[in-house]
């Protein structure tokens, strides 16, 4: 195909792609799959070869937020039935981290549900950071606790966190559907403070929500605009008990193009499958690491995800190797650059999204019949009962 020789070209000079080549992939055809894949795996493998970035959530806050965004499981009168509980200690966090660590994550990414951080906060999670770093040598820490007030991503790099992902989700122009107790301009100018402050930018999007095509470019360009270094997509899960829970509106096949369009438009920044993985790619993961290039390890915030040894397992068979801590996972333009990090970043989402934070995840091992369709998959979506905020081990 034309398009995608020329996507590729663009892809590897970093030439934005045309909204109309963008919404051209969206649009192609399961025929055209294949192929859409392979030209986005040349973009992919140029910039970052075939390692993949593990990282690893640990959730400092459970539930008990008062935002209303429509996918959350953590919203504002949520009936989810999620785990809630108030601010780990810092020996509790860094012992989750520990987890992580051990199985191959080189980034800990500390999430907190709430609007933002009160000043208190901002010295809780301080305390976190330099636990988990004091244990840790050469760990990357990246914060997601919501809109930042002047003066807190200054702090929080200076606490030593080399990351601060808050992610705009949708469109500017739905926004409001989807949230109304803060808009989408504040979480513009909470990913301005973290770039400003010198830490690694990480903001991405959430897809499912009854968007259109022209509403995921849209997001997409104004993340390329934005400029962070890494751009985590979510896939949502339509958890009972939220606004948004009858809205399976996803396929393998969709969420395999929206990642390649999602490549083409930001080719050599951190691409991170987040949440829901599992719950809409399901078989075809492997073939997503193609695209990108950065997935988490084990569960998310509020959701199980597959096990650990099973996402290890996924990219040694799919013929890719799990970046090591000693290797930086940006380009070296991107890196000697400089947003602060020395490297890529991201955590995927506060409340909203990214972190996996509304939430992805499947069940691991378990013989689920075979689909073909977008018709609801509730078997896969498991409220976190382990790891952080409880006495069982978590899930890494």
């Amino acid at each position: 195909m034309d398009l995608l020789n020329t996507l590729v070209d663009k892809g590897l000079r970093r030439e934005l792609p045309t909204r109309e080549e963008a919404l051209a992939v969206l649009a192609t055809s399961d025929d055209e799959l294949l192929d859409v894949v392979a030209a986005a795996g040349k973009v992919r493998r140029h910039w970052f070869g075939r390692r993949v970035k593990l990282n690893y959530l640990v959730n400092l806050k459970s539930g008990l937020c008062p935002e209303d965004c429509s996918y959350c499981s953590q919203r504002l009168g949520s009936s989810t039935g999620i785990l809630k509980y108030t601010w780990l200690k810092p020996d509790e966090a860094s012992k989750a981290a520990a987890a992580g660590l051990a199985g191959g994550a080189k980034r800990v990414c500390l999430v907190a549900s709430g609007r933002g951080p009160t000043d208190r906060d901002v010295d809780r999670v301080a305390g976190t950071i330099k636990a988990i770093k004091d244990q840790n040598e050469g760990v990357e820490v990246c914060a997601c606790l919501g809109l930042l007030s002047d003066g807190q991503a200054e702090r929080l790099r200076e606490a030593g966190a080399d990351a601060y992902n808050h992610n705009l989700n949708t469109s500017e122009s739905t926004y409001g559907d989807i949230t109304t107790t803060h808009t989408y301009a504040d979480r513009v100018d909470t990913v301005t403070k973290a770039h400003a402050a010198g830490l690694s930018a990480c903001s991405g999007l959430i897809a499912g929500m009854g968007e259109s095509d022209e509403d995921l470019v849209d997001v997409v360009y104004s993340l390329r605009e934005l400029d962070p270094d890494s751009v985590p997509v979510n896939f949502l899960i339509p958890v009972e008990g939220t606004p948004l829970a009858k809205e399976w509106n996803l396929t393998p096949q969709r969420c395999l193009r929206i990642l390649a369009m999602v490549r083409f438009v930001c080719p050599d920044v951190e691409v991170r499958i987040a949440g829901g993985r599992e719950v809409h790619l399901r078989t075809m993961q492997p073939l997503a690491l193609n695209l990108a290039n950065s997935i988490f390890l084990g569960d998310y915030l509020t959701t199980e995800g597959q096990a650990g040894k099973a996402d290890l397992e996924m990219i040694a068979d799919a013929g890719f190797e799990v970046e090591s801590a000693g290797e930086v996972t940006l380009p070296e333009h991107r890196a000697a650059g400089g947003c602060g990090s020395h490297e890529a970043a991201g955590c995927g989402s506060h409340e909203g999204a990214g972190c996996g934070s509304h939430e992805g995840a499947g069940v691991c091992g378990t013989a689920v019949p075979a689909t073909t369709s977008n018709e609801a998959r509730t078997d896969l979506v498991a409220v976190r009962r382990r790891g952080a905020g409880t006495d069982l081990a978590p899930n890494a």
